[in-house]
């Protein structure tokens, strides 16, 4: 009786420039244990720097490459089909004056872009309206709600998007990372059908 294996292959994995991918860290494996740690072992690619910086194996590849190797074990597969294999370079340190401007870049912007906001809607009127309202008085600058409400208007921030610089304010995810999340998936899925070249076959009739 053929020993069996099953494999699931992961969604995505990193790795470093020149590293041998082995099934082992392309899949999760269950089978028996000595079959298992040969399996583990075997080679499947080799990745060098003309891949850029993603590669996609097929698990039919990996399929392929385990008949080989083991001709009397039944290969099983559950979940995905193929791995993003994103290859790790090493990052370019970012200097200090370049990180200050892109922060002050982004810092006017979000400024300029409440201010209009304010401006549009009347933000000021609608102070000094409330505050007319309330106590019968007129006033240029009703800091009585032009302070709260500016006070307010940080905390929503830091409450939206539940971060105070790195520290989470609670285990929910932000709508920020919801939306990168879904960003994420789909250049994922993007990537699984344009890199893998065996998920297109071109046929030319002669």
């Amino acid at each position: 009786m053929d020993e069996i294996i099953t494999i699931r292959m992961r969604h995505k994995i990193e790795v470093q420039p020149n590293h041998t991918v082995t099934i082992g860290d392309l899949a999760q494996i269950i089978g028996k244990e000595s079959l298992k740690e040969e399996v583990c072992n075997t080679i499947i690619y080799h990745v060098n720097m003309s891949d850029k910086n993603i590669v996609v194996i097929d698990v039919m590849k990996v399929i392929d490459k385990l008949q080989s190797v083991l001709p009397n074990v039944e290969v099983q597969t559950i979940g995905s089909s193929q791995t993003i294999v994103e290859i790790m370079y090493k990052k370019r340190s970012f200097s200090a004056v370049y990180f200050v401007g892109v922060w002050l870049l982004l810092f006017i912007g979000a400024a300029l872009a409440i201010m209009n906001f304010h401006e549009d809607v009347s933000m000021r009127e609608v102070h000094q309206r409330i505050y007319y309202i309330i106590t019968g008085e007129e006033k240029e600058k009703p800091l009585m709600f032009q302070i709260p409400y500016s006070i307010g208007l940080g905390l929503g921030m830091v409450l939206f998007f539940n971060h105070l610089f790195r520290k989470r304010i609670n285990e929910e995810p932000s709508p920020l990372e919801v939306e990168m999340f879904n960003y994420q998936q789909d250049l994922d899925r993007y990537v699984m059908m344009n890199e893998n070249k065996e998920s297109t076959k071109k046929i030319h009739d002669h």
